[in-house]
């Protein structure tokens, strides 16, 4: 059986806090038993602060895509504290990624790289490649530069 888990650690990356909600929703809720949708993650440091800025003005894409893998380890927290282990998961099903960036930014797609392929790392090609959108926006909550949200399918759950 694939060890999420055990590949994780051999990225020798840290988790940061799972962040908790700021408003009226769930950060995570799973669906008959099978299913795990994640609501938009932003980019949470490991000391809790977020990363901010504008991809196009105040980022590079190089540090938007670092964001992006930030939001990554964000959400990989926050099924590891919702169900205790990455292990949990059988799959990437969607992952749909928001950038904010200036108008003339076309790059968006590369920018949610750096969480696909965290998740790509985590659970492997096959299982942790997912269907994906990935589109700029002008604006995200307290100025970050990616938002990412996702669906995954769950180990049997009990």
């Amino acid at each position: 059986m694939y060890n999420a888990e055990k590949e994780f650690d051999k990225l020798g990356l840290l988790l940061p806090p799972a962040p908790k909600p700021l408003g009226v929703y769930k950060p995570c809720m799973i669906v008959d038993g099978k299913y795990l949708y994640l609501s938009g993650h932003g980019p949470v440091r490991s000391d809790g602060t977020l990363i901010i800025g504008r991809i196009g003005s105040d980022l590079d894409m190089e540090a938007g895509k670092a964001a992006a893998l930030q939001v990554g380890l964000t959400m990989l927290s926050t099924v590891k504290s919702s169900l205790g282990s990455l292990n949990s998961i059988r799959r990437v099903i969607k992952v749909f990624g928001m950038v904010n960036c200036t108008s003339d930014f076309a790059r968006h797609p590369w920018i949610i790289n750096g969480c696909s392929e965290l998740f790509a790392s985590v659970w492997g090609a096959d299982n942790g490649v997912g269907t994906r959108s990935a589109v700029g926006v002008g604006g995200l909550p307290d100025n970050i530069p990616v938002e990412i949200e996702a669906m995954f399918e769950l180990e049997e759950y009990a």
